[in-house]
């Protein structure tokens, strides 16, 4: 199974994806790990961002290949970086499910006003990446985390995760 954990800087995605991933024994696939790994920390341009995601692609194909659940979390927020993954899916038959974060921006200014480990995103990019923010048109799961705590996010993903897949 494939779970795309996407949204806006500071919504918790990686707060939410580690925890999920801790609870379902899958891979967590995060961006801003994957461009520290890739020595890309400060690079956004549009070809290091292809990078990115067709590195996170590239590990999440052969993770699912060998049988394991993989979670990627990262922000998806052009249809162009999520059409790779529905392809994906389609082809070899994985289960996918998109699960987005959502959160008021009051909560995201204090969150990513905070230093963070990998995330460098700050409330200006968070604006930028807001009005660029292509509107998901596949079915998913919108999970507010400044309404739910963890628990209840996790059963709420759990009981999605178990419906029909698309």
């Amino acid at each position: 199974m494939l779970i795309i954990i996407s949204g806006l800087p500071g919504t918790g995605k990686t707060t939410f994806a580690t925890a999920l991933a801790r609870r379902l024994k899958a891979r967590h696939l995060n961006s801003d790990i994957v461009r520290d790994e890739l020595d890309k920390r400060g690079h956004y341009d549009a070809e290091t961002k292809q990078l990115i995601y067709r590195e996170m692609y590239n590990r999440a194909a052969d993770s699912l290949l060998r049988g394991e659940k993989v979670i990627i979390d990262a922000t998806f927020y052009k249809s162009a970086y999520r059409k790779p993954y529905l392809d994906l899916a389609g082809a070899k038959g994985y289960p996918l499910k998109w699960i987005e974060m959502i959160s008021n921006e009051k909560t995201i200014r204090q969150r990513v006003s905070q230093k963070r480990d990998y995330s460098e995103a700050d409330f200006s990019v968070y604006q930028k990446i807001k009005e660029a923010y292509e509107t998901m048109e596949m079915p998913h799961l919108n999970l507010s985390s400044d309404k739910f705590n963890m628990e209840e996010m996790l059963v709420k993903a759990e009981l999605y995760l178990k419906e029909g897949t698309i």
